[in-house]
């Protein structure tokens, strides 16, 4: 499935070529604009369906993302699964769970997201659950470019397709990539 999305990260103009900040800080030459991809909803539906198929292996009762780029991965994956689909998002600088969102004991989660650098998003989502009294089965993602500093969640971490897409410290950038003005494209 890698190259297949790969090739349709291409197709649909979300695969971004430039001076990018990440949501994680570091810079990147690359950047998967995962809602450009997912506009599309048949491509929505054919990607986070395969995420889907690869997480079927593990027990859920629901799905849950972190807002915003995780909310249309989890919706179609839920939909997929049959399950419900819940969210976390920003409030104060960090996550939290809203608009009357139930989280019940010993409840099995997928926690679902669009891109995965550092994992910093998915941590903080798990770690509501977890605070809530739930259990997280799986994360699953539609790209993984955390490289060779994969995160631990502590439980199976599965992903579409693994990127190693090269990330730089903002205080240690490369010559060519220093001259090109940085955006930061993401959710804030």
């Amino acid at each position: 499935m890698s190259e297949d999305l790969l090739a349709l990260f291409r197709k649909t103009g979300a695969l971004l070529d430039g001076h990018f900040i990440l949501r994680s800080g570091l810079h990147s030459r690359e950047y998967f604009q995962c809602a450009i991809l997912l506009q599309h909803t048949d491509i929505a539906a054919q990607v986070c369906g395969s995420l889907a198929d690869k997480l079927r292996e593990f027990d859920c009762d629901t799905v849950i993302s972190p807002a915003l780029g995780g909310i249309i991965v989890g919706q179609e994956v839920g939909r997929s699964l049959g399950k419900r689909h819940i969210f976390v998002k920003k409030e104060d600088g960090k996550l939290v769970l809203r608009r009357g969102f139930q989280i019940s004991l010993d409840e099995k989660f997928f926690v679902i997201e669009d891109v995965v650098t550092r994992g910093g998003r998915v941590q903080e989502t798990i770690n509501i659950v977890r605070a809530h009294g739930g259990t997280v089965s799986a994360v699953g993602v539609i790209v993984d470019r955390s490289g060779k500093t994969k995160p631990n969640f502590g439980c199976p971490f599965v992903s579409l397709a693994e990127m190693n897409v090269e990330t730089f410290p903002a205080d240690n950038l490369p010559s060519d990539l220093a001259k090109i003005p940085a955006v930061k494209p993401g959710s804030k």
